[in-house]
């Protein structure tokens, strides 16, 4: 029996890192897809299972509290703006010392979060409203009226989609603009798009060591909504240019997204400026 989905608020994601596979690249997603993997709980007292086998004594009998097992999956029921994700990089070993993780993570410069969003179930008969109303309103060019692709839709057998955060081809890196969602037509306009901003490397070890940050540089007076693709080093007080590529390369600490706006809520942002 389902048990009622709780909310609960946070200001950032605190990602675990999967054991590694040899030969095999780790990437933000496989983060990802650990955080929100399903887990057993198992002797867990249910209320539900309780009332209902209650209803079927007569007498007044009374019962013992029913103990079963609960399938527990986090999931994100709302999404910032503004996306901080922390790569958890302490370990503890057999001994009890903690040790730091140094495997490198593979990120994107864009980070689609749509499979991880949270959707609240959706009644068949409303279903079937949304169904015929999709469907009357099918423009050419999509695909049942729907230019989203639903959470966890299925992928045709013996396909795989071009774009997986963290290893996606350097070909589709674009930085400038809004984002061309063109590029990536398995992804079938995501809705919650979100662009690398900043990001924290820790150099050192569990005891001592030093923090620096890429960040991109900030935009122009002129145009204020514009993002730059020119990417800075910072150490302290000491800064210098730095590559895209250098940025994806290193070692992540914490990652910095902002959520990309549509074309027109850009160009909405940028009217409300001029006024």
């Amino acid at each position: 029996m389902q048990s009622p989905v709780r909310y609960d608020t946070f200001d950032s994601l605190s990602l675990s890192i999967p054991a590694t596979v040899w030969g095999r690249p780790l990437t933000l997603d496989h983060c990802l897809h650990h955080f929100i993997s399903s887990e057993s709980v198992k002797d867990v007292v249910c209320d539900n299972c309780t009332k209902i086998q209650a209803e079927g004594i007569l007498n007044g009998q009374s019962i013992e509290n029913q103990r079963t097992t609960f399938v527990k999956q986090l999931k994100l029921g709302k999404l910032p703006q503004c996306l901080c994700i922390h790569l958890q990089r302490l370990s503890w070993s057999n001994q009890g010392t903690p040790l730091k993780r140094h495997e490198h993570v593979q990120f994107n410069e864009f980070l689609i979060m749509d499979i991880y969003k949270y959707h609240v179930p959706v009644h068949k008969s409303s279903q079937t409203e949304l169904n015929q109303k999709n469907s009357e309103e099918t423009a050419p060019g999509t695909k049942d009226g729907i230019a989203v692709k639903p959470a966890g839709a299925e992928q045709p057998a013996g396909t795989k989609p071009h774009f997986v955060n963290g290893a996606c081809p350097s070909s589709f890196l674009m930085s400038s603009g809004t984002f061309p969602l063109a590029a990536f037509p398995e992804c079938s306009s995501p809705v919650y798009l979100y662009r690398l901003m900043a990001v924290v490397v820790h150099h050192g070890d569990m005891h001592s060591g030093h923090f620096v940050t890429y960040r991109r540089s900030p935009p122009s007076p002129r145009s204020p909504f514009a993002v730059s693709s020119q990417w800075l080093w910072i150490s302290d007080d000491t800064v210098r240019k730095a590559s895209l590529q250098e940025v994806l390369s290193c070692s992540a600490y914490l990652l910095f997204y902002e959520r990309v706006h549509s074309r027109v809520q850009h160009q909405s942002l940028e009217s409300k400026a001029e006024e």
